[in-house]
């Protein structure tokens, strides 16, 4: 785990990898170059890899995360994340629930939860859940079977948890100005910085437009 707390985990610019989209020719490369733009956390999200290569990845990739102080979170895979002492684990509604996942891995690590309502958002919270990917926000290539918060629900789900919420899904250089005021803390970036031809250029400019929003 990195020296700084969870409370202090920066989730401006979370980026989550993705080797179909991707213009780096690895994911190692991505990964530097994201960091490099100024992303604050990264997902390593692998839905095809072997446990294997999976593991191998995720020590390489690792090793990145750590040498830049960046959070390393393992999409779904707990035993990944506790093979490679990653900072933590993200999981879906339909992933191992949150309280058994905060029961392996004790109190220290971090856990994110995908929700879309504001009932999978609470239960989330109250079952341990260090922050919140919600979304989809907007219609994403990455998942085409998302479905679609409204903005009445993401200010319900910012309004009933006291948790960071990072929203997911259609994230890019148009729509992150639209979420000014909204109560969210971060934005949360696949194919806008991974396939992005310039990733580290994409990464700090969309850094630059989430902190002004934030702001």
């Amino acid at each position: 785990m990195l020296k700084n707390s969870k409370a202090s985990i920066d989730y401006t610019l979370y980026v989550i990898t993705d080797r179909d989209l991707m213009s780096s020719p690895t994911i190692e490369d991505s990964v530097r170059e994201a960091i490099s733009g100024g992303a604050t956390i990264i997902q390593l999200r692998e839905k095809d890899a072997t446990s294997g290569e999976f593991y191998d990845l995720a020590l390489r990739v690792k090793a990145i995360t750590e040498k830049a102080a960046i959070p390393l979170i393992i999409n779904d895979r707990l035993d990944i994340a506790i093979a490679v002492d990653a900072e933590g684990v993200h999981i879906g509604q339909s992933d191992l629930p949150c309280a058994v996942a905060r029961r392996i891995l004790g109190p220290e690590k971090i856990i994110g939860v995908s929700a879309t309502h504001p009932e999978q958002a609470i239960k989330a919270e109250k079952d341990g859940a260090d922050y919140l990917g919600v979304g989809a926000m907007y219609p994403t290539s990455t998942k085409t079977d998302a479905d679609i918060t409204t903005r009445d629900e993401l200010k319900e789900i910012t309004e009933s948890v006291d948790i960071p919420v990072v929203v997911i899904g259609g994230v890019n250089e148009e729509s992150i100005p639209t979420f000014k005021g909204s109560g969210i803390q971060g934005f949360s970036i696949v194919s806008a910085v991974v396939a992005a031809k310039d990733v580290k250029l994409a990464a700090e400019t969309l850094k630059k437009l989430a902190k002004d929003t934030l702001a």
